[in-house]
């Protein structure tokens, strides 16, 4: 789950890392009133969860109230990249000497939470890694002893930093990463921090990435959550409690297990195919789950064909054979499916579907070259 940056830097501030003056504005009246009551220059920044706001027009610096207004109303409501901007955010405007980039993300190989710092701050920290990677120093933090004083200072030299900003770049750095590990994020980044014409460091710009898994841990986190973000699909799915992620293939897929989804994408794309979607319906999914994760898939018209692909353990194959011949029956089915079952109760539901018809293969090399192949006929 995305969270807007003056969301992401709210809960930064929260935990003492310091950000410009500011608040949220929905109407050009609101911007207005923002700008006097914070009696200087500002940035008018859209609010909407995708890169290339600054590209596109979407942050505009405001001498005075009344230009702030005029911002905020070219602003609102102006499309980015297929998001419409509903809100603006209005900061005090920042005199920057110096920017750079520090950032806690999980190193799933090495198991632990990596704080990188980078001298190039205000740019894609991607851009950095391609073009000057020996710019990014990383350090992998300890999950029982957190970041030592010792490992942020690490960073603050690497990256060249003044002496007399080591103290504080310090203590942000380690507020950073215990925001990071209590808000379950997947990502927390600050880009960039700058060293401003006082010679204060100040946080003017954050990004924070949510574990979906962990949110049930985290009401106040999940009323953040903008309707925005996710496809009117991807909404549903998640109420009816699948892991559901549009894609731009034609292969509609449903798969138990996460890893066997990704192999499963993975595989088709290996056979000349496109996946349309990865779509997980966990462990345990009864033939109600099928049929609703089915109507999810057959949504999408540029599906042509389906291809199921359950290892049955938790969940019964009889059981999922149900739902598949529930789906064929009620949702006026006009695309080919083909059904890969192995596991409990696998030739139950291999005769379940062979009463109704339906094709199953018996490895998931078969099924993905059926499918592939039924597409491909499709198409001609």
């Amino acid at each position: 789950m995305k969270l807007h940056e003056y969301q992401s830097k709210q809960i930064l501030a929260q935990y003492g890392v310091p950000i410009p003056n500011g608040d949220i504005a929905s109407t050009p009246t609101e911007a207005r009133a923002i700008a006097e009551r914070l009696g200087k220059p500002v940035v008018i920044k859209s609010q909407v969860l995708v890169g290339g706001r600054g590209k596109a027009g979407g942050i505009r610096l405001a001498q005075t109230p009344d230009e702030a207004e005029e911002i905020a109303d070219r602003i609102l409501g102006m499309d980015i990249k297929g998001l419409t901007v509903k809100k603006v955010l209005v900061d005090e405007a920042a005199d920057i000497d110096a920017e750079i980039y520090l950032g806690a993300v999980l190193d799933r190989s090495a198991r632990k939470v990596a704080i990188m710092a980078s001298s190039e701050g205000g740019i894609e920290i991607e851009e950095v890694a391609a073009q000057t990677p020996e710019k990014i120093i990383t350090i992998h933090v300890h999950p029982l002893l957190g970041l030592q004083g010792y490992q942020a200072r690490q960073l603050a030299y690497g990256i060249g930093l003044p002496k007399e900003h080591i103290q504080a770049f310090t203590k942000i750095a380690q507020s950073l990463y215990q925001a990071f590990v209590e808000n379950d994020a997947s990502l927390a980044e600050i880009n960039p921090l700058i060293i401003s014409a006082d010679n204060q460091l100040e946080a003017v710009d954050g990004k924070i990435l949510l574990d979906d898994s962990a949110l049930p841990r985290h009401a106040r986190l999940t009323a953040m959550r903008d309707p925005d973000e996710d496809s009117p699909t991807e909404i549903d799915a998640r109420e009816a409690g699948l892991s559901y992620i549009d894609l731009d293939g034609e292969i509609g897929c449903m798969v138990n297990g996460a890893g066997l989804a990704m192999a499963t994408m993975d595989i088709i794309k290996l056979y000349g195919g496109n996946p349309a979607n990865f779509l997980d319906i966990g462990g345990g999914a009864g033939a109600e789950k099928v049929l609703s994760a089915l109507r999810i898939i057959l949504r999408d018209d540029r599906v042509k064909a389906v291809l199921i692909n359950i290892f049955g353990g938790i969940t019964r194959c009889d059981e999922v054979a149900k739902g598949i011949v529930e789906a064929i029956n009620t949702l006026h089915v006009r695309v080919p499916f083909v059904v890969r079952l192995v596991g409990v109760n696998e030739d139950e539901g291999r005769q379940i579907l062979a009463d109704s018809n339906l094709v199953t293969a018996n490895s998931l090399s078969e099924a993905v070259q059926m499918v592939v192949a039924a597409v491909k006929g499709e198409r001609k």
